[in-house]
């Protein structure tokens, strides 16, 4: 490929990467504060919320803050409040309820919302580009642009029409240069450009190694005697060990329709679990099966999330840029819920912004001194102990503990636990694991991997490079396989990687179809010798979620 393409260049006083609910908060509250601010959001789906994937229930306290008349916007998609809430614990053929009075303070939903947050990102894409917010969706931003002097320039995008081999196409169209006085990186778990700057600047050099789960989800359209609008439950227990962390959410919104899914931590050990199998597992589950009848599956997608807490959060700001929301890692473990804070962060970033350019501050380190300042640093940090129980102690001891720290002790226990291993560090060798027998779906309640990566409406242009590079080609068949049996053909959620063997069971090769990508960052993550890194592909394609 020709590196020397000559690339149209832009000038904005800030870029944000990713129109999520941290990047769109950002720019929303870059306006509110100077309308004349020139903001740029830069977005890699084909529209804005195609990529956004989450259970969700949402607290609504960072928008109360961020548009305090938003119940009466037009558009507004959070119609669905929560009315009922339980807690299961289930075992494989019963299950025990857990009082809701019982529940620590950090886990009711009174109040809150359950909606799709890809159509609320939507709704706030517009409210931005009502604001004077110029949202490019289609263009992914694929590399970091420095000053001489090292400091954050801005971002490209991508070359459009490059074939496998890195030769242009017919359509081959440069990227575009995006400068700015301040970038924002907020591309979510696991951020492509994130993981880039936190590394050149040292940002994770004091903080835990990060932690991540991967979180499953369907829509369902149920009976109406199954449904019951504004219920919340969450789950612990099967179809998961005692040291497997990991529990279900179900949600019942509106039109019939319930959110179901499992979240799995990623630090699991028996390389031979498929987090894909146990969601479909747990939907056989007495409970859920009943709830489910003569119901259809509508919708699937899944997304890794970060779940370290306030010790593994890194450094937010560098000489020309910061970090948001789940790039850095402001998710609340504990509550399953990371779109108040991100947004929250959001805000934080554009105040600190606003001072910088206005010449109040000479860096951008005010960003964690009002993150410091804020409710969101308090929230974060009475959660911090609870994702370490459970690592710690297993599911049992560490409800207990979650009970003891956020009922009586309100999250201030005099002393902080610390992560100790990163997720890609935690598998055993296979040869010392018990493989696990999963079931073959029944297309009725239970799919395959096939069926399910259709309804995520996942396209990339064909022949264009592989976005999922290995740093060893041979490193999967000559190592990962016999020592792990190449795990990747069971953590990705959408069947990407594979290996293919000849009739007789000779010759492995290791196979990626890069094309049923939904993005979901957990091969990055999870890889055990980190061979694989996630890169972008061409904007515009991946995952076309409509109402995740």
């Amino acid at each position: 490929m020709d590196t020397n393409t000559q690339r149209e260049a832009m000038e904005y006083d800030v870029v944000i990467v990713g129109a999520g609910p941290a990047g769109l908060s950002t720019s929303i509250k870059l306006k509110q504060l100077n309308e004349n601010l020139n903001v740029c959001i830069v977005e890699k789906a084909s529209e804005v919320g195609a990529h956004i994937l989450s259970g969700n229930v949402l607290e609504t306290r960072a928008l109360d803050e961020l548009l305090p008349d938003w119940k009466n916007m037009d558009g507004c998609p959070l119609k669905t409040k929560v009315t009922k809430e339980k807690f299961l614990f289930l075992f494989e053929k019963s299950s025990l309820t857990v009082p809701s009075f019982l529940l620590p303070p950090v886990q009711h939903n009174k109040g809150n919302y359950i909606a799709s947050l890809a159509n609320v990102c939507r709704w706030l894409g517009q409210i931005a580009e009502n604001l004077g917010v110029e949202i490019y969706p289609g263009f992914a931003a694929s590399e970091v642009l420095y000053h001489e002097d090292g400091s954050i320039k801005g971002v490209a995008t991508n070359d459009m029409g490059i074939d496998i081999n890195g030769e242009k196409k017919d359509s081959f169209e440069p990227g575009i240069e995006l400068h700015a006085k301040v970038t924002v990186f907020s591309e979510g778990c696991r951020g492509h450009l994130g993981k880039q700057v936190i590394s050149k600047f040292n940002l994770d050099e004091n903080s835990d190694p990060q932690q991540y789960g991967i979180g499953l989800k369907e829509i369902w359209e149920v009976p109406e005697e199954n449904h019951d609008e504004g219920l919340v439950f969450h789950s612990a227990g099967w179809p998961l060990d005692n040291q497997t962390y990991g529990g279900s959410f179900v949600y019942h919104a509106e039109n019939r329709q319930i959110f179901l899914g499992y979240v799995l931590g990623l630090d699991y050990s028996n390389p031979h679990m498929s987090p894909f199998e146990e969601f479909q597992r747990f939907k056989t589950h007495p409970k859920i099966a009943e709830m489910l009848k003569g119901g259809k599956r509508i919708s699937y997608g899944a997304r890794a999330l970060i779940e370290g807490g306030i010790q593994s959060l890194p450094r937010m700001y560098m000489p020309g840029g910061l970090l948001v929301g789940c790039d850095a890692g402001t998710l609340n473990m504990p509550k399953i819920k990371g779109t108040h804070t991100a947004m929250k962060s959001g805000m934080i970033a554009a105040e600190a912004i606003h001072d910088f350019i206005e010449g109040k501050d000479s860096d951008l380190s005010n960003y964690e001194t009002k993150f410091n300042a804020s409710w969101l640093r308090d929230e974060l940090h009475s959660a911090r102990n609870v994702k370490p129980f459970f690592t710690n102690y297993g599911t049992l001891i560490a409800i207990l503990l979650t009970g003891i720290d956020q009922w009586l002790f309100r999250g201030k226990l005099p002393f902080t636990l610390k992560h100790k291993h990163a997720d890609h560090e935690t598998l055993k060798p296979a040869k010392d694991c018990k493989k696990i027998d999963y079931p073959k779906p029944d297309g009725v309640l239970t799919f395959d991997k096939s069926s399910s990566v259709y309804l995520t409406g996942t396209y990339h242009t064909e022949n264009q490079p592989v976005h999922l590079q290995l740093k060893d080609n041979n490193l999967p068949i000559n190592y990962t396989l016999e020592e792990f049996d190449e795990p990747a053909q069971r953590y990705c959620p959408v069947g990407v990687y594979e290996i293919h063997r000849e009739d007789d069971g000779s010759n492995p090769k290791f196979v990626i179809n890069s094309q049923n990508c939904i993005h979901c960052k957990t091969c990055d993550i999870k890889e055990p010798s980190q061979n694989i890194t996630w890169v972008t592909p061409e904007g515009g394609g991946g995952p076309k979620y409509a109402n995740m």
